[in-house]
């Protein structure tokens, strides 16, 4: 018999994992906005981003942590549909983050 009113984070499924993937390097980059840059705005900020390939590598790299706690954490409960959504959109991440450097 089915529960009703599971947690949703408990499901197995790839739109979850998607949604988690792509959402958990944007907390991450806000939360560390806020902890470090808020004395910027954040326009102000976003322009200096964008020149500065030292903060590019900075901020990728916290995101994709992110993303590799979340997907050890699905692997290791044994829900791969999720941790393959997550890894999906990790990959697309990363290269996203080499092609802003090197456009950069």
């Amino acid at each position: 018999m089915k529960k009703t009113g599971t947690f949703f984070l408990k499901k197995d499924s790839l739109q979850l994992g998607l949604l988690l993937g792509l959402l958990t390097p944007v907390i991450v980059f806000v939360f560390i906005y806020f902890a470090r840059f808020s004395g910027y705005g954040f326009n102000e900020f976003l322009s200096v981003f964008f020149r500065e390939n030292g903060l590019i590598t900075f901020f990728g790299v916290w995101c994709l942590v992110g993303n590799i706690a979340l997907f050890t954490f699905y692997i290791n409960t044994g829900r791969d549909q999720t941790a393959k959504g997550i890894f999906a959109v990790t990959l697309v991440y990363g290269i996203g983050v080499l092609l802003l450097k090197l456009l950069n």
